[in-house]
């Protein structure tokens, strides 16, 4: 049986509630055949969410690690590459605002996720539900924690594979309503999230077909 590593982020700032945890929760509970799912909540800050990655990634000794994050996209977003760079819109659940800082000093300028992005996508959408690949997971603490990860998978776990999801909000958070931002039920958001570590941990290899990234 594979070993899953998924990582949701805590509530950040005014809401209460973070479908990416949420989400990661729901998939540790009925994970997809022949995977064992570890959820994992990290802290939505720049200093502490890369140390207690690590932390994770080294208790339960994944064959995959997928990071989940929250963002106003339509539906499932599969990240294809993080930055080395921190530059954040606002504060952090800490208070802090870096702005232009390598995450990692004398770190490569990106790295590429190890998951097989486009056929992952592909199987989501053919279940009906909404995905797309993109080019960018911002430089606030979601690529800040996919960075990290591909950082630490190429440097202490080689024989790892992972990569970065964004997850839209739920109908009922406060941002849907007061800004019109999509949204999916979360349990649609578990479900496309089942089908990617599915997809995700039966194949190594992409497959190559055109795909326009939006973001």
């Amino acid at each position: 049986m594979s070993r899953v590593l998924l990582t949701g982020f805590e509530p950040f700032q005014q809401d209460t509630y973070n479908p990416s945890w949420a989400a990661a929760q729901l998939v540790q509970e009925k994970p997809p055949s022949g995977l064992e799912v570890t959820a994992v909540r990290l802290p939505c800050t720049f200093t502490k969410s890369i140390p207690a990655l690590r932390e994770a990634v080294l208790d339960t000794d994944p064959d995959l690690v997928v990071c989940l994050g929250l963002s106003p996209r339509r539906g499932i977003s599969i990240e294809r590459v993080a930055i080395n760079v921190d530059d954040s819109p606002g504060l952090d659940n800490d208070g802090r605002q870096p702005v232009d800082e390598p995450i990692v000093p004398d770190g490569p300028a990106a790295y590429f996720s190890t998951l097989p992005i486009k056929r992952c996508a592909a199987a989501v959408q053919q279940a009906g539900i909404f995905a797309e690949i993109s080019l960018s997971a911002g430089t606030f603490v979601c690529n800040h924690v996919f960075y990290g990860l591909m950082h630490l998978l190429e440097t202490e776990a080689k024989q790892r594979r992972g990569g970065f999801i964004h997850v839209p909000h739920t109908p009922e958070m406060p941002a849907v309503s007061a800004y019109g931002v999509a949204s999916m039920p979360v349990d649609t958001t578990a479900e496309g999230l089942r089908i990617v570590l599915a997809t995700a941990a039966a194949h190594d290899s992409d497959i190559k077909v055109p795909w326009g990234a939006t973001s």
